[in-house]
C-alpha cells in the first residue's frame, strides 16, 4: 500500500512510557522495560520534582527513536505538555493516553480520540452529500 508506515523490526519494537511511578512499575512488572547499551531506559517516571522540560525532552526522544512503536503517556502528564502532544502527527510511534491511579481518564481531553471523532464526523458529512 502506498503511504503505509512500516516499523523496523530487526529484533522487536518497544513501548515507551511517561507516567507516574505506580503506572511505570506495573508495566515494568509486565515486562515492558528496556535498557539499551548507553544505559538509556524506555520510560520516564514523573513526580512532583520532574520538570516540564524533562517531560518534553523524553516525549521528543521517544517519538524520534526508530525502535519505539508506541508511547504510553498518562493523561495528566500529557496535559502538562499538551501543545507538544497535539502537534505530534506521525502514525508511528502511536501516542496513547492512559489513566493513572490518582488521575482518572477523561475522554474529552484525549487528543487522539478527538481527532478520530473529527474524522468520523467529517466522513459522515461527506456521505450525506
Amino acid at each position: 500500500m502506498a503511504g503505509r508506515v512500516t516499523i523496523p523490526t530487526s529484533n522487536s519494537a518497544l513501548i515507551a512510557m511517561i507516567a507516574d511511578e505506580d503506572t511505570i512499575t506495573g508495566f515494568l512488572l509486565a515486562g515492558v522495560g528496556n535498557v539499551d547499551l548507553r544505559r538509556k531506559t524506555n520510560y520516564l517516571i514523573v513526580d512532583s520534582k520532574t520538570t516540564m522540560k524533562a517531560i518534553e525532552d523524553a516525549f521528543k526522544e521517544f517519538t524520534t527513536k526508530d525502535d519505539v512503536a508506541i508511547v504510553l503517556i498518562s493523561q495528566y502528564v500529557a496535559n502538562m505538555i499538551r501543545y507538544v502532544v497535539d502537534s505530534y502527527n506521525k502514525p508511528v510511534p502511536a501516542i496513547l493516553e492512559i489513566p493513572s491511579k490518582n488521575h482518572p481518564y477523561d475522554p474529552a481531553e484525549d487528543s487522539v480520540l478527538s481527532r478520530v471523532k473529527y474524522l468520523f464526523s467529517a466522513e459522515s458529512v461527506s456521505e450525506r452529500r
